[in-house]
């Protein structure tokens, strides 16, 4: 490949490659994310999704066909024709900015350029989550469901208590491993949650029962593959398909409008309801900010109400 030198910026001497590939140098980037930054493989996937996604509405191929020009019609096309919300421009202009940021110190560009694009507004929702009333008709359903096998029965009732007695995240289920839960003492441990970081989770007394029946069957069935959550058929883990089946299935069946994510929003809502202080439940959300999980204050009508009780001049 060509190069060229450019005059030196600030004593620092900047080297454009010229015609380099930009998928081969997203490759570069992936691997330095994932071997030197240690970054998830979600993660790498939402990267390589974004970076191929601009270059194919740009047309673009080599990394000098980049322009600021380019990266506005990128965002104003997101906004006005595919309807994205604040927080997918938030999510494209972070992702392209790590990737320039990248470019930049490896000297394949002089200077990052999406600096220039202004950030929406971030929109300030609630999030969303089922109540109290309609939790526990989840659990009801997932528990009678006429399934062909009993093993369903307990492993489905045992997966959607840990969303809602837990707070887990979709792929922190997926990953876990026998070793990870101590029903006996009542924990369940984190292994690299989301940001890298471990945790452990207190278990409820209701949770641990539903955990101990399904792994009384599960011993029946004689599972042992090292994934807590295993699957019906094989000696293997739930994946991440058949989650998500199970969840369409219930979601169907039961009438209710959730995700994974809004039964995390269920667990903190009510946790809050149930008298948990914001800090002890920001460290069983996994939250590196506690400013994160201020917000569920907001949605927990219940707790408002509780706490509105306590002015001091509701008796006169």
């Amino acid at each position: 490949m060509d190069s060229i030198l450019a005059k030196g910026l600030n004593n620092t001497v900047w080297i454009l490659i010229s015609f380099m590939d930009i998928e081969l140098l997203a490759r570069k980037f992936y691997d330095y994310s994932t071997h030197m930054r240690g970054y998830s493989t979600g993660t790498i996937q939402r990267y390589r999704h974004i970076i191929n996604f601009y270059c194919r509405f740009s047309q673009l191929k080599n990394i000098e066909d980049i322009t600021d020009k380019s990266l506005r019609e990128l965002f104003v096309n997101g906004r006005t024709q595919r309807n994205w919300r604040v927080n997918t421009f938030i999510v494209y202009y972070r992702s392209l900015s790590v990737f320039f940021d990248w470019c930049i110190d490896n000297h394949y560009l002089p200077q990052n350029p999406i600096k220039g694009i202004e950030l929406p507004k971030i929109e300030k929702r609630l999030p969303v989550k089922l109540n109290k009333q309609n939790a526990m008709k989840l659990l009801d359903i997932v528990s009678n469901y006429p399934y062909n096998y009993s093993y369903l029965r307990y492993r489905n009732h045992a997966i959607f208590s840990m969303f809602i007695f837990a707070g887990l995240r979709k792929n922190e289920l997926v990953k876990l491993r026998l070793t990870d839960v101590d029903i006996a003492n009542l924990t369940i441990f984190v292994n690299q949650g989301k940001g890298n970081k471990d945790r452990i989770i207190p278990m409820s007394y209701t949770l641990a029962e539903s955990l101990k029946r399904y792994m009384e069957e599960r011993k029946r069935l004689g599972k042992t593959c090292p994934q807590f959550f295993a699957s019906v058929n094989l000696n293997v883990g739930i994946t991440d398909s058949g989650l998500k089946r199970l969840v369409e299935k219930m979601v169907k069946t039961s009438g209710l409008n959730f995700t994974i994510h809004k039964l995390r929003h269920t667990f903190a809502t009510l946790m809050l309801e149930g008298g948990c202080d914001i800090y002890s439940l920001s460290r069983m959300m996994g939250h590196s900010d506690i400013k994160t999980t201020t917000i569920y204050l907001s949605a927990s009508v219940e707790h408002l109400r509780n706490q509105i009780g306590k002015h001091p001049l509701n008796d006169l």
